[in-house]
């Protein structure tokens, strides 16, 4: 049984993590750390967790006690306790803030499974890559790995869960409800990890993804859509993309049209692609809190302890 604690659990995150780590057949939740909820029952944030086996929030969690800690953390914090803390012999981190995604820093491997599921099997410390970066990096790899990536134009809707659970302006229902708004146009934190994947899948330095990110009324999800120009086929894409992704359990091409509810509480993502002309866009969905966060998370632990890559992860969409 594999020993888990997890640091900053009282977030979206955080509460998303402890639900699949307790349905996880090989896992034991040694400790769930929350400073401000300490001797608090998890219920008291998450109460989902109610009914599967609610322990107790604690101030301090001891890290000789487990084999594996996720920092579920603010960006800057992760860091902050990385500084902090000396991690006992063995121990392994998967870390879901910004903080070590870039250039390997304190040498974390960067946690996506599509583009190098080998280096993360191998590795002490993985960076969880962000949620939009997962998406637009899913929706990429495999033109990258053909060297048929050029110029992208992509917008991307997340719903509120992607700001977390601290309340600002614009996460308020009366200012979300029936609302809509793009947000750090062409700017986005996530662009350089994506920028940084496909320069190394690629070949080449790439810096041509230009990206409007948008607030949507709804809770959890992303769907994104990005326009490119090629001269492939569509039946050539949909082969290529098909093959790429032949051997990862969770993402792949849709089976007909594509919505955001055949994905919401999966760890799965998926493809869609459309051409006009000499236009193509490959549209891409996901939960932003499962395979955009914690189940990508868990998707990664698998692959340290050398589990099936799907425990724990074999969840079904609300789709209808």
């Amino acid at each position: 049984m594999i020993r888990i604690g997890v640091i900053g659990a009282a977030g979206y995150v955080g509460g998303e993590l402890l639900r699949l780590l307790l349905l996880h057949p090989q896992l034991q939740v040694v400790f769930a750390q929350s400073r401000h909820l300490a001797a608090q029952p998890w219920s008291a944030a998450h109460p989902d967790l109610a009914l599967l086996g609610d322990g107790a929030f604690v101030s301090e969690g001891d890290l000789s006690a487990v084999d594996l800690v996720f920092l579920a953390l603010g960006h800057g914090e992760s860091l902050q306790w990385w500084q902090q803390n000396k991690l006992p012999a063995g121990l392994k981190v998967i870390d879901m803030s910004q903080d070590f995604r870039l250039d390997e820093k304190e040498g974390f491997v960067y946690g996506l499974p599509e583009f190098q599921r080998e280096r993360i099997a191998e590795a002490r410390y993985v960076a969880n890559p962000g949620c939009f970066a997962t998406a637009l990096q899913l929706a990429l790899l495999p033109l990258a790995a053909a060297g048929e990536l050029a110029e992208v134009h992509a917008t991307g809707i997340t719903g509120s869960t992607g700001a977390g659970r601290s309340l600002g302006e614009t996460s308020h229902f009366s200012w979300r409800a029936n609302n809509l708004a793009a947000y750090k146009s062409l700017q986005h934190q996530h662009l350089a990890e994506v920028q940084q994947t496909l320069s190394k899948s690629g070949g080449a330095a790439y810096q041509n993804l230009h990206f409007v990110p948008w607030r949507g009324d709804f809770t959890r999800g992303i769907f994104a859509s990005l326009q490119f120009k090629t001269a492939l086929s569509l039946d050539a894409l949909n082969s290529h993309y098909a093959a790429y992704y032949a051997g990862h359990p969770f993402t792949a091409l849709a089976k007909g049209s594509l919505d955001l509810k055949q994905v919401l509480q999966t760890n799965h993502a998926l493809l869609a692609l459309e051409k006009v002309g000499e236009q193509a866009v490959v549209h891409v969905a996901l939960d932003n809190l499962l395979k955009g966060a914690a189940g990508q998370a868990v998707q990664n632990m698998n692959l340290m302890f050398q589990l099936s890559e799907t425990a724990g992860l074999r969840l079904k969409s609300g789709a209808f």
